[in-house]
C-alpha cells in the first residue's frame, strides 16, 4: 500500500520531473513512507533530500529559547524554501499536543518571525515555482487522537486517500471533475449565504477564484476554495468541531463580524487562547479562506485539520492568511482552518438562491 500510495503523490500530486529537487519533511515514524517516496524519486531522475521532524525538540527550542531566538527569522528554512523545487511534507507526529503547557505568548511570537516563511511558501506557490503536498502517515498518535484502533485509523487513512480502489488516480480525476462542475456555479455567485440553526453569516466573493483542491497540494484532497472579500464578512458562525493549534483545542466557538472582522469571539473551552491567536496581527481576525467539503470518503472527524476540513458535507472557513491566487488580499502569520458540519440543517445560498442542503450541493444547481 504504501508504494501505491509513493506513486501517487510523486506522479499525481506533484509531478516529479528529472532534475528536480525533492525535499521530504517527516518524522521518524514515517520512515516506511519516506523510503518509498526516495526509493520511486531516484527512479524518476529527481534528488531527495530530508528534513526529520521531532516534537520534542520544538517544545525544548519553545520551553527554553530566549525572546531573541523565538523572534528570529531561520535563515536557512528562508534558503531552502527559496529553491527547492518540490517539497512534500508529511503528517505523521509522534505527539499530538506537544506545544499544550507552553505559553500562548511564546507561540504569538514564533508565528510572526515564521511569516516571511510563509509569505515566500504563498509567493512561489501562485506563480507555481513551487510545486507541493501534505499528506499523512498513519501513527499510533493520529489513530489514538482521531479515537480510532491502529488498524482502524490506516485503514481510514488509505481509504481517504482513495487508496482501496485499484485505479487511485482514476478515482481523483472524477473528484476533480466534481468539484469543477461546483466550482463553475460558485464562479458566478457574487453572495454567499451560511444559514443554520446557530449560524447566518454572509460573504462577499465575486471577482475571488475558486480553487480546484483536487490532491495536488493536499492529499488527501476534497475541497473547493476561495478568499472572501477582507471587509465583507457579516454575521455569526458556530463550529461544530474543535479548532486546533499546535496541539492547542478550542471548543465551542462563535465568531461575530462586523465589517470582515471579528468582533466578538466566543469558546465553551480555550477562549483566551482563541482570543489572542485573533490577535496576532491585524490580519488574524479577517478571514483567508471560505471552502466547501467534498471528499465523501472522509465522514469522520480526526482533529487533523487535513482530513477534517474536507469532511463530505462540511465547510470551513479560515482565519488569518489567504492563498494569493485566490485574488485574497489578506496577510497574517496565522492560516487557521475551523470547521462547520452542515448535514443536518444547513442551507446555503448563492446570490439568494438555495443552491446546499444538508451537506450536498442541490442536483439541479450542477
Amino acid at each position: 500500500m504504501l508504494s501505491k500510495m509513493a506513486k501517487l503523490i510523486l506522479d499525481y500530486c506533484v509531478d516529479l520531473r528529472s532534475g528536480d529537487e525533492l525535499l521530504i519533511e517527516g518524522s521518524y515514524e514515517a520512515y516506511p513512507l519516506i523510503k518509498e517516496l526516495w526509493r520511486y524519486a531516484v527512479t524518476k531522475g529527481a534528488y531527495p533530500y530530508l528534513i526529520i521532524q521531532d516534537e520534542v525538540l520544538e517544545e525544548i527550542f519553545l520551553k527554553y529559547a530566549p525572546k531573541e531566538l523565538l523572534t528570529h527569522e531561520p535563515k536557512i528554512e528562508k534558503l531552502i524554501l527559496e529553491n527547492v523545487d518540490v517539497l512534500i511534507s508529511i503528517v505523521s507526529p509522534t505527539h499530538t499536543k506537544p506545544f499544550i503547557n507552553i505559553d500562548p505568548e511564546y507561540l504569538k511570537l514564533r508565528s510572526k518571525a515564521r511569516s516571511r516563511l510563509m509569505s515566500i511558501f504563498m509567493e512561489r506557490e501562485s506563480k507555481g515555482s513551487l510545486r507541493w503536498v501534505v499528506t499523512v502517515y498513519p501513527t499510533r498518535a493520529l489513530a489514538q487522537e482521531a479515537g480510532m484502533g491502529p488498524l482502524e485509523y490506516e485503514d481510514f487513512v488509505y481509504r481517504a486517500l482513495k487508496l482501496h480502489y485499484p485505479d487511485p488516480i482514476k478515482e481523483w480525476v472524477k473528484q476533480a471533475q466534481l468539484q469543477e462542475k461546483i466550482i463553475k456555479v460558485l464562479t458566478r455567485v457574487s453572495g454567499i449565504r451560511v444559514v443554520s440553526s446557530d449560524t447566518d453569516l454572509v460573504v462577499r466573493v465575486d471577482g475571488r477564484v475558486w480553487i480546484n483542491d483536487d490532491g495536488k497540494n493536499n492529499m488527501p484532497g476534497g475541497e473547493v476554495f476561495t478568499a472572501p472579500h477582507e471587509d465583507s464578512t457579516e454575521g455569526y458562525i458556530t463550529f461544530t468541531y474543535p479548532a486546533i493549534w499546535g496541539g492547542y483545542e478550542v471548543e465551542g466557538i462563535k465568531l461575530i463580524f462586523r465589517k470582515g472582522k471579528v468582533v466578538e469571539a466566543f469558546a465553551t473551552k480555550g477562549v483566551e487562547f482563541l482570543r489572542k491567536m485573533l490577535s496576532v496581527d491585524k490580519g488574524s481576525s479577517i478571514l483567508g479562506e471560505f471552502a466547501f467539503g467534498l471528499n465523501y470518503d472522509i465522514s469522520k472527524f480526526t482533529k487533523r485539520i487535513l482530513f477534517d476540513e474536507k469532511i463530505g458535507g462540511t465547510i470551513h472557513v479560515a482565519l488569518g492568511s489567504s492563498y494569493p491566487k485566490t485574488g485574497g488580499k489578506n496577510k497574517s502569520a496565522i492560516h487557521w482552518d475551523m470547521v462547520k458540519d452542515m448535514r443536518s440543517d444547513g442551507k446555503i445560498y448563492a446570490d439568494g438562491d438555495l443552491i446546499y442542503e444538508k451537506g450536498r450541493f442541490l442536483e439541479d444547481v450542477l
